[in-house]
């Protein structure tokens, strides 16, 4: 799958996000008014209040608190994956931190983004949450207008759908699919909420970030028959 495509050449990411207060009540009266229409269309007897811990995941509601990165490279013929995480309480101060990385990585031109689900959630979200944080977009998700083939974009969902866009399969089922050893004490994604809001535990939310970034890496290589990355090279934020 992709053969002219190399690892190597591939930023994987994932994003964290979370309502952009901690309830319904904090939100400015016309914000709750926005949001009762918007929960209109997914909520049935519940109240726009019941359902407000779904707010993070829309962009005009929601906001970033953590951008995971990876990157693999060989080292004496063995692949390695180094993994970086922009996270904290001031989403403008760690997206820029995340545009100037991707502004660094637009001079090499072959360098790709990847995440799962990431042409449905994660480019866009990120991008939306730059604009209304009055931050000029990086020219690697400034794609309107773009043919598709000149958008820098893989997605591990969308490979693995072959064309099938009813389909849907979640990062956990094709880690299991493919052997992918994953970490028994990760944050379920509906947790990250509450582990914001409530305990303000960002240091369990990076490392659940960074292992889907290294999850989806892994599931890159199984998709072009190459063997996983070992323990041993797979390199975290906290031990750089």
């Amino acid at each position: 799958m992709l053969p002219s495509i190399t690892p190597d050449q591939i930023l994987f990411l994932d994003i964290e996000t979370v309502p952009e207060v901690s309830s319904f009540s904090e939100l400015p009266e016309k914000k709750q008014i926005l949001w009762d229409k918007k929960s209109t269309y997914f909520r049935k007897d519940e109240s726009p209040e019941d359902v407000y811990q779904r707010a993070g995941i829309y962009a005009e509601f929601g906001k970033i608190i953590c951008i995971s990165v990876g990157m693999t490279f060989l080292k004496e013929g063995i692949r390695n994956i180094k993994l970086h995480s922009y996270f904290g309480d001031d989403e403008g101060t760690l997206l820029q931190e995340v545009i100037e990385l991707l502004e660094k990585l637009n001079k090499k031109p072959e360098i790709l983004l990847c995440a799962h689900n990431g042409k449905e959630f994660d480019f866009p979200y990120m991008a939306r949450r730059m604009l209304i944080r009055g931050l000029p977009l990086p020219s690697t998700l400034n794609v309107a207008g773009k043919k598709p083939w000149e958008v820098p974009f893989l997605d591990t969902l969308e490979l693995w759908k072959f064309g099938d866009y009813k389909h849907y399969t979640s990062l956990e089922l094709l880690a299991d699919l493919f052997g992918i050893p994953t970490p028994k004490d990760d944050l379920d994604g509906s947790q990250v909420c509450d582990a914001y809001w409530k305990d303000h535990d960002l240091a369990r939310i990076v490392k659940y970030c960074e292992k889907d970034v290294l999850t989806v890496a892994q599931l890159f290589l199984r998709f072009q028959g190459l063997p996983l990355i070992e323990e041993d090279h797979i390199f975290f934020s906290e031990e750089e």
